[in-house]
């Protein structure tokens, strides 16, 4: 499981503030964070070399190599080419590839793994009749994150190739942490527990009637929160905001009716041109159902146009505390005793039972 992302900053916040040392905004977090866990990510395989060389045991839980196989078998993935340009021998690397492992050739019988030369072994290679490439020995040389395969697949007239010719056994980098939130009422930075998605939509968004409410649409004035949706697409959780201003019971217009995605929103599957509507009773003795504007691209998330949606760190829990002194450290502050992270992280508990009391 990896760490939770709020967990972390909240705990770096809270020894900031005892040390006196100002404060990290969301944004500074979020690139230390990424930081950090890359470093960290990098170790997995430094360690995993040095307990090669090391005396070794198949003790339940005492294998140092176990567990840093478990620490990165996260990331390990088996992909094809990301491109291709029929017909051609050269196949790009999948977009996502951060350390190469083995390669293999998918595109002929046995699917045999490639061997990896310079252009000046290929070379020295192909002078031989006995060293040559065949279909049972392949070779490839790289370059610009691309293989040169030899030899080019020539099955087909003419000959046809893809990207699942070659398939890419490698590690993936691990997606980068992300702090989401959005400003409260009185400015502050409230976070956004929603896991970042672009098909989810943005907290606060105003969205008006389509094309207007039915002739006739009362409901009692006041404030609803967290009001049930529907959708003419796959997309659930939808939750708005509704405000009508007056008293009593009162006549629906754009004039007195405020719609916005509630705090409460837990959206998902939603896209560009879907519809939302309203059910008659959903809220405040609503007579009528009524349906909205289409969703535009500027109500969905992305990393460009809100802050909101988190992403935990992907590497194990285990690390927390590595995580959580290493920010501290690009912060300036350098705690020398594991206990005072620890003790962050019960006060940081007891805070969030004593919430749900």
């Amino acid at each position: 499981m990896g760490i939770n992302v709020n967990t972390v900053y909240t705990t770096v916040l809270s020894i900031l503030n005892k040390e006196q040392r100002g404060y990290l905004t969301p944004y500074e977090y979020n690139l230390l964070a990424s930081q950090v866990q890359l470093e960290v990510f990098e170790t997995f395989f430094e360690d995993y070399n040095q307990y090669l060389r090391m005396p070794k045991t198949d003790e339940e839980y005492a294998s140092r190599i176990e567990h840093v196989r478990d620490e990165y078998q996260l990331f390990e993935k088996f992909e094809s080419a990301s491109a291709n340009t029929n017909p051609s021998n050269v196949y790009t690397y999948p977009t996502d590839l951060h350390r190469l492992g083995s390669v293999f050739y998918n595109g002929v019988k046995g699917s045999p793994r490639i061997q990896l030369v310079s252009q000046r072994e290929f070379r020295q290679l192909n002078m031989s009749p006995l060293t040559q490439p065949s279909e049972t020995f392949p070779i490839a040389t790289f370059k610009d994150n691309k293989l040169t395969v030899y030899p080019q697949i020539t099955n087909g007239n003419p000959a046809v190739t893809s990207v699942s010719d070659v398939k890419f056994s490698y590690m993936r980098k691990p997606t980068d942490p992300r702090w989401g939130f959005y400003v409260g009422d009185l400015g502050q930075y409230i976070y956004d527990s929603r896991t970042f998605s672009t098909s989810k939509l943005i907290i606060g968004q105003t969205f008006t009637v389509f094309p207007s409410f039915p002739v006739g649409t009362t409901a009692a004035a006041g404030t609803y929160t967290g009001v049930v949706t529907s959708t003419n697409g796959v997309g659930t959780g939808c939750l708005l905001d509704i405000t009508i201003a007056g008293s009593g019971t009162i006549t629906l217009s754009s004039a007195n009716t405020t719609i916005k995605i509630s705090t409460l929103d837990n959206s998902s599957g939603y896209a560009v041109n879907n519809a939302l509507s309203v059910a008659a009773g959903a809220f405040g003795s609503l007579n009528n159902g009524f349906s909205l504007r289409l969703i535009e691209a500027k109500d969905l998330m992305t990393k460009t146009n809100t802050t909101q949606g988190s992403i935990d760190y992907e590497i194990d829990d285990s690390q927390r505390n590595t995580v959580t002194m290493e920010i501290l450290k690009y912060s300036g502050v350098i705690v020398k005793d594991p206990g005072v992270v620890n003790a962050a992280y019960k006060e940081l508990a007891e805070d969030q039972a004593n919430e749900k009391r």
